[in-house]
């Protein structure tokens, strides 16, 4: 059986699009807002039109694993605790430096047929239960782009809030309005990257720089905890330029947003490159924090992004919690989610039992 037949096999009827004449129809989940005829796939590949019908993922993941909030990254999130992380197959973007490029471009890219193996039903009742056994506290759709699976992972999200988890989404923010008022009653957080602040970059990888900046002032509008990530890729988005301008947009939407910038490794399409340089990262930092931004991280340099790693009080800028890379070293924000120091309330959704986050835990995912 092919990759297509399989993934086409596991689906249902979607829910965010729109019948138009001859059994076409426009799909609304994502930003490309494809225009699909009757046989024809979305750009993402894996929402398709039969018989004038959307058919969309559903009930199955090709990821399944335990990982440290702080992978996301989400570190204003019931920081120290864990989520039960899922991932499907295919993406609405192609970037050349994806480093998921095996599950994201399914379907797309001829390498990823084997992804198939991956592939396994599940139920969202059966998803939860694991999620309890594993201790998780969140429920994370994550590794591909969450977007193209939405109905699947609202299903999961709606068992998730019976069972008092808080959930999450980690994606590339290409999002419409209906796509974002169809998740608001089920999701709690939402880590967005902002790839580049120049459209042609953005076109590069298939998408429209004003979508994704759209997405995150509607995102934060909407109540949803926002957290930000910038892959800080050399030649390609690590300008100074180009950081004061990412950092200024999230600024003015609110100075509390976390913005993480992130080291890039070559990987799928850009092997060429160089891996970001830590001086690059703390430099990108540094200007986060000019900016106005009161919560900037350094990523993917495990110990070597200074006090870039720790979350510092935005009124007297002590550290609270410090981390090295996903381990939490030291936790001492209050019940009440303020500094014990000043009193200042720190942004974010913290846990209201900071004594049982565990410290000094390893921090490791765990397969599922």
């Amino acid at each position: 059986m092919t990759l297509a037949k399989k993934l086409d096999s596991l689906t249902a009827p979607g829910v965010l699009y729109e019948k138009l004449d001859d059994n076409a129809l426009r799909c609304v989940a994502c930003a490309h807002r494809c225009l699909i005829r009757e046989g024809k796939r979305g750009i993402c590949k894996v929402r398709f039109n039969a018989k004038g019908e959307l058919r969309v993922p559903f009930g199955y993941v090709a990821a399944l694993q335990v990982d440290p909030i702080e992978k996301k990254p989400l570190y204003h999130f019931l920081s120290g605790e864990n989520a039960l992380s899922f991932g499907m197959l295919g993406c609405d973007l192609h970037c050349d430096y994806c480093q998921n490029w095996f599950t994201s471009q399914a379907l797309r890219d001829p390498a990823s047929e084997r992804a198939g193996q991956l592939v396994r039903e599940v139920s969202a009742a059966q998803l939860i239960s694991l999620a309890k056994e594993a201790d998780a506290k969140i429920i994370a759709s994550t590794y591909n782009e969450p977007l193209i699976s939405i109905e699947w992972a609202v299903e999961i999200f709606k068992e998730a809030k019976k069972a008092g988890l808080k959930t999450v989404f980690i994606s590339n923010g290409n999002a419409t309005p209906e796509a974002l008022a169809y998740l608001r009653p089920h999701l709690d957080g939402y880590k967005i990257d902002l790839k580049s602040m120049q459209d042609k970059n953005y076109r590069k990888l298939g998408g429209v720089l004003q979508d994704i900046l759209d997405t995150i002032e509607k995102a934060h509008e909407l109540g949803l905890w926002v957290e930000i990530v910038t892959l800080v890729v050399p030649g390609f988005n690590d300008s100074n330029a180009e950081l004061w301008d990412a950092a200024r947009f999230i600024a003015e939407i609110s100075p509390n947003i976390p913005w993480h910038v992130t080291a890039y490794h070559r990987d799928y399409k850009m092997m060429d490159n160089h891996n970001t340089p830590v001086e690059t990262l703390l430099r990108a930092a540094d200007i986060g924090r000019e900016a106005g931004l009161n919560h900037v991280y350094a990523g993917n340099v495990r110990g070597l992004a200074e006090e870039y790693e720790s979350t510092r009080c935005s009124g007297c800028s002590r550290p609270l919690i410090t981390r090295r890379g996903f381990t939490i070293q030291n936790d001492q924000i209050t019940d009440e989610g303020c500094c014990p120091h000043c009193g200042e309330i720190i942004a974010g959704e913290w846990t209201d039992k900071p004594k049982s986050v565990n410290l000094n835990k390893q921090g490791i995912p765990k397969l599922v």
